[in-house]
């Protein structure tokens, strides 16, 4: 029985949306179809830094450099960036992308807020 290989297409994307997931711990970047399809992804980890340097803005402008050079491959032009985390890898994030030459046209802040928060430990009585 013969299979028929799939013949894989070319990816092609001028719009991309990228995920910046930036706690104190790691910087997280994923790379999106205007459709949410996931196109690339890295991370600081991915890079090779350990321990308390996967959080740095060093660690995250490698990262996002990293990503301009695949999403350059791949077409795309136009970028929103939604910001998500208290991480001091947020600012570096977008000025990587910035100096790599992509139009930035949206940039989001998505960090959830509590509305109330959690309830409060009791009164302690002495």
């Amino acid at each position: 029985m013969a299979y028929k290989k799939k013949v894989k297409k070319k990816l092609q994307v001028d719009n991309a949306v990228a995920h910046v997931k930036s706690s104190f711990n790691n910087t997280l970047v994923t790379i999106s179809a205007p459709n949410g399809d996931v196109v690339l992804r890295c991370s600081s980890g991915k890079l090779g830094f350990k321990g308390s340097r996967k959080g740095t803005p060093f660690a995250a402008s490698q990262v996002a450099s990293t990503l301009a050079r695949d999403m350059s491959a791949i077409g795309v032009k136009n970028l929103e960036i939604n910001l998500d985390g208290p991480g001091s890898g947020r600012d570096s994030v977008v000025r990587s992308f910035q100096s790599a030459g992509f139009n930035i046209t949206v940039l989001r802040d998505v960090t959830p807020l509590p509305h109330n928060g959690c309830r409060a430990p009791k009164k302690r009585r002495v």
